[in-house]
């Protein structure tokens, strides 16, 4: 009896193992899926136009950019360490990397992994337990700096300790990098800038390291690093993240784009608004350039990838010396061939696909960042900077300033005859392909807010209409340009106010993926395309 009733104790531990089992494959085969949306894309370019100097500074600059990831870590997740030591498979390995921790990225920040719950609203820089209230009756000067984190004393009163205090061992050893590789630098801006950017890192003080960046004229590589956007801090949008590019100059591109950047104080005077709304000079400093990226590391490495940058974002450097606008030109050839051209295939009305054009897809992108310079860095009555004004729903409203007016630039270079003969239509098709491509990012980061924005802007004014038959969406040309200029003007005089209240309403009604758009979407994934790209990056042949 004691034999059979064992037997049978011991059947239904088996059976629940093997329940449980099967209940684990299924998870990881959907993480299997989810990892696999990411098309894996080697990051290299052509060396042969480095010196042998500045081959050599490449692994200092790589060594470096590991370990901004690893404060990248720190700042979005915490121990990374102890989370990838956990019993997964290699398929939730890579999508935890991908994701930097537990939460998909380009699906609102769910968790993925049982055990984890929601997100932090504000990552790793607030205390987990501090409310609002608590946040903003203290007095403190540097609760707001992008470059301080929060943490609770043993009195359990919040205190601000700057980054540099922080995370004081990495910071160093990177800093020490730095200055390693200017010390082999033979061109003299570049090593200027490296030597102040080290500074810069062990003081959290980075105007002249930024201006120095922006008087870089003549170096063939470049080293974006440091912390620097703020798209992590979904509670207020203050604290900046580590994040770390190693780029290549694509001379021959670069000279294409050399006649923008001083058309800018121009753009600015003709933006589609009132006067008080474009009542600032952009710096005549600002230049365009193209770059093979050959390393990516922290924020912007983090779900999607950056195919463009637009820096500094000191609204003081902006005001004296303008902004750079770096084009990246093989991530960027990636997204389009692998995936914005399928989507095309897909979702665009059959004889409008003629207008899909890399060109096209490049020019969008480029003006993106154009965008951010344009508009006031300060609202109207000059009481604050327009990001301290929006507070949370800044980098949303930002983002979706740069979308609509990327592609109005555009439209007012091809009116100024600045671009040939330039047919508009290939801008909107293409640039109608592309928020199908960047929506599939979800609507929890900025940039995915900002293009639902965009998007149900134009279906409700019926810049575009949906062919319930074919599932294709075709553009109405005179209308995408109305529905363009007024969305422009809405979206400056938001800022110009500061106007809090209305840029998150808008963020709230407008920054969601309706149903219908979710299964175009559906669509999108079941015919294997891929969602964004993932890098091999670091293993550098010449």
């Amino acid at each position: 009896m004691k034999n059979l009733l064992l037997t049978a104790i011991i059947a239904t531990l088996l059976a629940a193992c093997a329940k449980s089992d099967k209940n684990n494959m299924k998870v990881n085969s959907e993480i299997q899926k989810k990892a696999s949306e990411f098309v894996s894309f080697a990051l290299t370019t052509d060396f042969s136009v480095l010196t042998a100097k500045e081959k050599q500074i490449l692994p200092l600059l790589l060594e470096a950019s590991k370990l901004i990831d690893d404060l990248y870590w720190q700042q979005a997740y915490g121990n990374k360490d102890s989370l990838l030591a956990g019993n997964y498979d290699e398929f939730t390995k890579k999508f935890l990397q991908i994701n930097y921790g537990p939460w998909e990225r380009l699906n609102n920040n769910q968790p993925f992994i049982a055990g984890f719950g929601e997100k932090p609203a504000g990552a790793q820089f607030y205390p987990t337990d501090m409310t609002k209230e608590e946040f903003e009756v203290w007095a403190d000067s540097l609760k707001t700096s992008p470059y301080t984190i929060i943490r609770r004393n043993t009195d359990k009163q919040l205190v601000s300790v700057p980054f540099h205090v922080e995370y004081k061992e990495k910071v160093e050893r990177i800093a020490a990098l730095i200055n390693e590789a200017a010390a082999l630098t033979e061109e003299p801006e570049f090593k200027k800038y490296l030597e102040k950017r080290a500074k810069a890192l062990l003081t959290d003080d980075y105007y002249q390291s930024d201006v120095a960046w922006m008087e870089m004229k003549n170096s063939a590589l470049d080293f974006v690093v440091g912390p620097i956007e703020s798209y992590e801090d979904a509670l207020y949008g203050y604290k900046t993240s580590y994040e770390a590019y190693i780029l290549v100059k694509d001379i021959e591109w670069s000279k294409k784009l050399e006649r923008f950047s001083v058309l800018l104080p121009e753009l600015q005077k003709n933006l589609p608004c009132t006067p008080e709304y474009k009542n600032e000079t952009p710096g005549i400093d600002s230049d365009m350039n193209v770059y093979d990226a050959i390393y990516y590391a922290g924020d912007c490495n983090a779900g999607s990838k950056t195919i463009a940058i637009n820096l500094p974002n000191d609204e003081r450097v902006r005001a004296d010396k303008g902004s750079r606008k770096l084009q990246l030109k093989n991530s960027m050839q990636a997204k389009f061939e692998k995936i914005l051209v399928p989507i095309s295939d897909l979702l665009i009305a059959e004889d409008q696909r003629q207008y899909i054009k890399f060109d096209a897809f490049f020019e969008n992108t480029m003006f993106h960042e154009v965008a951010h310079g344009l508009g006031l860095g300060n609202i109207v009555n000059k009481t604050s900077t327009v990001r301290e004004a929006l507070k949370d729903s800044y980098t949303s409203i930002e983002e979706g300033k740069a979308d609509i007016l990327g592609l109005w630039c555009v439209y007012q270079l091809n009116q100024m005859g600045e671009l040939g003969q330039k047919e508009m239509m290939e801008n909107y098709v293409t640039f109608m392909a592309g928020i199908f491509r960047s929506v599939r990012f979800g609507a929890a980061s900025a940039h995915g807010k900002a293009n639902m924005m965009r998007f149900n802007f134009f279906q409700d004014f019926g810049a575009f209409e949906r062919d319930s038959i074919s599932g294709t969406y075709r553009i109405n040309f005179e209308k995408m340009q109305e529905a363009m200029l007024i969305s422009s003007g809405l979206i400056l005089k938001i800022q110009g106010d500061g106007d809090y209240a209305t840029a998150s309403k808008l963020i709230q009604e407008q920054g969601i993926i309706r149903p219908e758009l979710q299964s175009d979407l559906d669509r999108i994934g079941e015919a294997g395309i891929p969602r964004d790209i993932v890098f091999e990056q670091g293993d550098w042949k010449w």
